[in-house]
């Protein structure tokens, strides 16, 4: 671990008090914060193969830069800086930076290894070092934000002290209506919270979804008033105690902060630990997570939603970035030169050094410095980074052009186009929308053993290129890079590579009624629908056995099985539909290891009910609504329809449901008059026993009327 002193009248992390201060007084700790420099994923890919995430140019600053200058602003006097892949690029950018130097305010801290492999690698590393001593801020390196936490750590450590630490973080969120451009789909969220006390009691991701659950309890405690919000952006900062580190240690599963919010959430009253939130209505705080977010913090920026942090204040502290502010959000660096009949629209930012023929337009876009514009340029939603070159008569729409990059003469890139570092196109070609081009061929991806590895397949890139040659039709006839694309010809695989970059794009008609079974808060960008794997949900189903094993050899307590079930789902994303078939599974399958190979059903019937008695309470938790019943009546079927020797039991294993008040009758009837069934089913449903116990049903339910007419 390095680390970059600030002045030296300022705290580091083994600074004692001044002089004169009472050798009994211990100086408070200083304001910590734990920056994670990696995304640990490729969404940005191929674009970070070239350049780590947290040093990508916005408006021509890194965006690490932005994410030290909140911390700094909020009073954070040392941070930690966690980085994995480009570990040596990040480490290089902030040793040159102002942040180094004797003066800065905030110590900087670095903490490398090839091992992390996730936000909880990096929070577990936090707890075995301890790093940290007091509450800090947790926050990743490409978030961009105004916001003065002192407000929401003032409440957070308040709450701490008088309910004796029971609340762990808190999560920073800022009020924007669905839809609004800085709202990140793939994160947009609906959260109940306690209007009185700021708690948050349910968080559950949308993306896709068109109705929401939420459970009974949110309603049925002594919370005054419950408020259901769907306007907000998360900002994805969280003030954070020392024990969330420490959670993380407790709980492996926990590999994201949506992990641990879920995990805290289901196991509240067992953990004994809360999650509370701050709402901000006037600052601003958005995380870069795709490309179109990129291109919307780009523009906030540009049109002055970030002040202080405006492109002319040169924040960074670099002369090269210096630049003037005109009318119409105009900045232009040093040394630009603009032809003859060019004209800057609106929201337009030139880097030093660039020069611009004659005849152009350019509109909402940022140029970085050292760059060349042809003559008759079109440029609208732009972003070349630094020195790009452009030939005359190109048109670049919402489109990324990255270091170095050429695009030659009459060339037209359609939107969410992306040049990687040092790609040649043309001359006198089309993009079509979407077109990713790329140095790195993207079948070197399977040759990359260790994707997040500092050097994982730097020398085999060299070899690749000299082997391969380049596609005209793809890049043009001067062109040079690959068109990086998914292997097979699939749609479907073309699809998630761009919304992998660019973000998801729904329409509302392609959303169906299931999805309003997804199950709560996935994390991942390609966030499953309605049903989960098929993996997942085998590994569930062990998982689950596991669980019912455990509560049967330790004499578990219902309500203890259904936490560990419900923490279960949430970690495999298993929605409540499969909950209901994987456990009836499971809880039939049981007895069957205990019978010989003639599977007897009476000795089955002798095995199962028990057991049936002793999880009644399970069973009663999941099973509430009609659709539940009937999702159960469908797996107890399934059942014995794959063990058809056992049949004469159903009748039974259904009396007894019946009889612990698990199943309704009406339920069973319906289920039993269902007409679109399998053959098998159609035979099942002509057992004697179950006839018998239907008829019974029947003549039950017709007595109770009469008694009610009566």
């Amino acid at each position: 671990m390095a680390a970059v002193r600030g002045a030296s009248g300022k705290r580091g992390a083994g600074s004692a008090g001044g002089r004169g201060s009472d050798p009994q007084e211990e100086p408070p700790p200083p304001f910590q914060a734990v920056l994670v420099a990696d995304s640990f994923d490729r969404r940005f890919f191929p674009i970070s193969k070239d350049r780590p995430r947290a040093l990508i140019p916005l408006a021509n600053v890194a965006m690490i830069d932005y994410t030290l200058e909140f911390l700094t602003a909020t009073g954070v006097e040392e941070t930690f800086v966690f980085c994995c892949w480009k570990s040596a690029e990040i480490k290089e950018h902030i040793l040159k930076s102002k942040w180094c130097r004797p003066t800065s305010p905030n110590t900087v801290r670095f903490v490398t290894s090839d091992l992390y492999r996730s936000l909880g690698d990096v929070l577990r590393d936090v707890d075995a070092k301890s790093l940290v001593r007091s509450d800090f801020i947790l926050v990743s390196g490409d978030v961009v934000s105004n916001i003065n936490v002192s407000t929401a750590l003032q409440a957070h450590r308040l709450r701490r002290k008088l309910e004796k630490n029971v609340s762990v973080m808190t999560m920073i969120f800022k009020e924007s209506s669905p839809g609004h451009s800085a709202r990140c789909q793939e994160d947009d969220i609906i959260v109940a919270m306690d209007s009185a006390t700021k708690r948050v009691l349910h968080y559950q991701k949308t993306q896709g979804l068109k109705r929401f659950r939420f459970p009974m309890s949110l309603f049925q405690n002594n919370i005054e008033e419950v408020q259901v919000r769907h306007d907000l952006l998360d900002c994805h900062i969280s003030i954070c105690s020392p024990q969330v580190a420490e959670l993380f240690t407790d709980n492996f599963d926990y590999q994201t902060r949506d992990d641990f919010v879920r995990g805290l959430l289901v196991n509240e009253e067992v953990l004994g630990n809360q999650i509370h939130m701050h709402v901000t209505s006037e600052e601003y705080g958005a995380r870069v997570s795709n490309l179109l977010m990129y291109e919307s913090v780009s523009s906030d920026v540009l049109q002055r939603w970030v002040y202080p942090v405006t492109p002319e204040t040169n924040f960074s502290d670099n002369k090269k970035q210096s630049c003037t502010h005109s009318r119409h959000n105009i900045y232009q660096g040093a040394e630009v030169s603009l032809g003859h009949d060019s004209v800057l629209e609106e929201n337009v930012l030139i880097g030093q050094g660039t020069s611009v023929g004659k005849k152009c337009s350019i509109t909402n876009s940022v140029i970085g410095p050292n760059c060349k514009i042809g003559d008759e340029v079109v440029l609208d939603r732009a972003f070349l980074w630094n020195s790009v070159r452009v030939g005359d008569q190109v048109k670049i729409l919402q489109s990324i052009v990255c270091d170095e990059a050429e695009v030659k003469k009459g060339v037209m890139l359609n939107p969410r186009c992306v040049l990687t570092s040092q790609v040649v196109v043309g001359p006198d070609m089309i993009l079509p929308e979407g077109t990713v081009i790329s140095l790195h061929p993207t079948d070197e991806e399977e040759e990359d053993d260790d994707q997040f590895s500092d050097d994982s397949g730097v020398n085999k890139e060299e070899s690749k290129v000299k082997l391969k040659g380049y596609n005209m039709a793809e890049v043009g006839s001067e062109g040079r890079g690959y068109l990086w694309k998914a292997e097979s010809e699939n749609d479907v695989d073309e699809e998630e590579q761009r919304q992998s970059l660019w973000g998801p794009t729904l329409k509302a008609e392609e959303e169906s009624e299931t999805e309003s079974e997804v199950s709560l808060g996935s994390e991942q960008p390609d966030s499953r629908a309605a049903s989960p794997q098929l993996d997942d949900i085998k590994v569930f189903q062990n998982e689950v056995l596991g669980t019912l094993q455990r509560g049967e050899e330790e004499n578990i307590s219902c309500d203890n099985l259904v936490l560990e079930i419900n923490s279960l789902k949430y970690a495999y994303n298993i929605g409540l539909k499969e909950v209901m078939e994987v456990l009836s599974k499971v809880v039939l399958e049981f007895p069957l290891q205990q019978l010989n190979a003639e599977k007897d059903p009476q000795h089955y019937s002798v095995l199962v009910i028990p057991l049936l008695k002793n999880w009644a309470p399970v069973f009663k938790n999941y099973i509430k609504r009609a659709s539940d019943h009937l999702d159960a009546l469908h797996a107890i079927e399934e059942f014995f329809l794959d063990h058809e020797s056992l049949c004469m039991s159903m009748a039974k294993v259904l009396m007894t449901f019946y009889q612990l008040e698990i199943l309704a009758e009406e339920m069973i009837l319906t289920w039993f008059s269902q007409r679109d069934t399998s053959d098998k089913g159609r035979q099942l449903r002509k057992n004697q026993r179950l006839q018998k116990f239907i008829q019974w049903l029947e003549e039950a339910e017709e007595e109770s009327s009469e008694g009610e007419h009566n």
